[in-house]
């Protein structure tokens, strides 16, 4: 039996997933947070969360570097750690670190730092000769507006250390990039206290499909799992609105989405990841939008495992172990599968969904999830404002994303005012 060290975690999916993966595998982990009470609030009132499987709980500053890299240290010695992990973007770097200070498994912590930079990321892949939009790193709204004329209108406006889209916009304009500015400098610190880096990322903006590529990299080799397509809304932001395993591709489009992902990945350095890197299939050919060092989220791993038998929350358990990840597919009667997402339309208190319990009895359902009355609504402006969703699976071809579509018009959700 291994002991895993998880450094925080997500409180969405793979705050499920991975603990589900290690006790799965025979293993069990210790919990390092610095405010329990996070995951706590997470968990529907009398429903004890996942994390609280942990072996033990262990509480420190996990932003303070100097402070936590010492008590990793200690804990280690007074514990036995087998690997270090996290499914939390804004602490894969210090994982990373972690592994690196107890000398067990893991990324180079370089090369996730790069990849959990937009900014680093846009800069090594450039050198490196893998394509992606022309892009500009300002230091304030004066250096953006230069950068905008330069580069021209549309550009897409980023933060370069958030995730789930978190204040990701297109401005078509220069009123428009000033309020998409204002916005992003109106939150210097992040969900997990950390003070985020004082520049914004200004990409021109690229037509096509979005498409990700899910892999996994062990000894140097990165091997990949599929391609997954993508459905947004919400302009100016980049909502995610749905995705379908795997991806309804030509074998050209899926050929070049494959060898640009494999590109990048090795272009940043990494090793014994997996990773979702998205990718832009613009009639100029492949770009890479961004490399995400840890699996895909809005449960694109629980499409993969649908289709294909792949577990990659197993995959990342095993990595952080140094042991060589079973990626063997399997069958599984589905062909293809999908999930689509409930966007709140409007402002509000969510009192129900309707049409929620027709849709759970259909057959093809493979997941479905709707918030609780008494939820507060506002307008969808990243991923972290759905309502719910319905995932489905198709049995003799590429027809899911097309099923769950059909039965998330049938969940209406009911939002007053008050």
């Amino acid at each position: 039996m291994a002991h895993l060290l998880m450094v925080e975690s997500w409180v969405g999916s793979m705050s499920r997933l991975l603990p589900r993966a290690i006790r799965e595998g025979g293993h069990e982990f210790t919990l390092l947070t610095r405010d329990l009470h996070h995951y706590l609030r997470a968990a529907p009132e009398g429903v004890a969360h996942p994390l609280l499987s942990a072996r033990h709980v262990l509480t420190a500053d996990t932003n303070d570097a100097e402070l936590l890299l010492p008590f990793a240290e200690a804990a280690h010695e007074a514990l036995g750690f087998d690997g270090v992990i996290t499914s939390c973007d804004y602490y894969l770097p210090m994982a990373a670190r972690i592994a690196a200070r107890l000398n067990l498994p893991g990324p180079a912590p370089a090369a996730v730092e790069n990849a959990c930079r937009k900014d680093a990321t846009r800069r090594v892949l450039a050198e490196a000769g893998v394509p992606g939009p022309r892009f500009a790193v300002c230091g304030d709204h004066a250096e953006a507006v230069r950068a905008a004329r330069e580069l021209g209108l549309p550009l897409v406006l980023k933060p370069v250390d958030l995730c789930a889209g978190m204040f990701v916009r297109r401005v078509d304009d220069e009123a428009g990039l000033a309020e998409a500015h204002r916005a992003l400098t109106g939150f210097p610190v992040n969900a997990r206290g950390q003070r985020r880096a004082p520049v914004v990322l200004l990409e021109e903006f690229l037509p096509g499909p979005e498409v990700s590529v899910e892999t996994v990299t062990f000894a140097g080799r990165t091997e990949v799992v599929g391609v997954t397509d993508k459905t947004t809304g919400g302009e100016p932001a980049f909502v995610e609105t749905g995705h379908m395993f795997p991806a309804a591709l030509g074998d050209k489009d899926a050929r070049v989405a494959r060898e640009t992902a494999v590109r990048a990945v090795d272009a940043l350095g990494l090793d014994s990841v997996v990773a979702h890197t998205e990718i832009k299939l613009t009639p100029d050919g492949p770009r890479v939008v961004e490399v995400n060092p840890r699996p895909a989220g809005n449960r694109i791993t629980e499409l993969v495992r649908h289709v294909t038998g792949i577990d990659l929350a197993a995959a990342c358990v095993d990595l952080a172990l140094g042991q060589t990840p079973d990626l063997r597919p399997r069958a599984t009667g589905l062909h293809s599968a999908a999930i689509a997402f409930l966007v709140p339309g409007t402002a509000g208190v969510l009192e129900g969904v309707d049409g929620a319990d027709g849709v759970g009895e259909a057959s093809d359902v493979l997941e479905l999830s709707v918030a609780a009355p008494g939820t507060r609504v506002g307008a969808a402006s990243s991923n972290n404002d759905y309502l719910g969703h319905v995932m489905a699976g198709d049995a003799d071809g590429p027809g899911a994303r097309d099923r769950v579509e059909a039965l998330l018009a049938r969940l209406r959700p009911q939002v007053v005012n008050r």
